[in-house]
């Protein structure tokens, strides 16, 4: 176990991003605020929605499999139940860094997803939001961050990957 910041840290290295559950109508979807955020700080960020070609103006991927040269992280923003599918997903493309956004109520948060997830080698942050850290936060996510945590929504210790050969894990 290590702490969260060590764990969004990690994440926040990564340079190339998808952010699942971006949506056509950007007015209030996390997603798509997350999206531009990381876009804004220089990351190379990839919309995926199933159902749209573009948002926020630019092209829109229906799945990860489908980003030209792969990613190297994944922000979940899609209902806790597409969760599992997205992490089996991520687990068979080899991404190794997951976020399941959550601030408020459950987000894309889901113990299958997660469980599914570590047991495979991938570095699952399970609640909180990228921009509530580093270089992507600003005072108001940081204020969120404060109350998220102590609320549980932001976990406070993330389990560092094994990779499944090393752990007995695997597909």
């Amino acid at each position: 176990m290590g702490p969260i910041s060590e764990a969004s840290t990690e994440f926040l290295s990564k340079r190339r991003i998808a952010v699942t559950g971006v949506s056509r109508k950007p007015q209030g979807h996390g997603s798509n605020f997350v999206y531009q955020r990381l876009r804004d700080r220089g990351y190379e960020v990839f919309a995926v929605n199933p159902n749209a070609d573009r948002v926020e103006g630019d092209t829109c991927y229906h799945n990860l499999k489908s980003i030209p040269g792969g990613v190297d992280a994944v922000v979940m923003g899609t209902r806790p139940e597409i969760s599992e599918d997205t992490m089996r997903e991520c687990a068979d493309l080899g991404i190794s860094h997951v976020w399941m956004h959550r601030s408020f109520g459950t987000g894309s948060v889901s113990d299958a997803a997660t469980t599914y997830g570590r047991e495979r080698g991938i570095r699952v942050i399970d609640g909180g939001c990228p921009l509530m850290f580093g270089p992507t936060s600003d005072p108001g996510h940081k204020a969120m961050r404060f109350v998220c945590t102590l609320t549980g929504k932001v976990p406070r210790k993330i389990p560092v990957a094994v990779a499944p050969e090393l752990s007995g894990g695997g597909a």
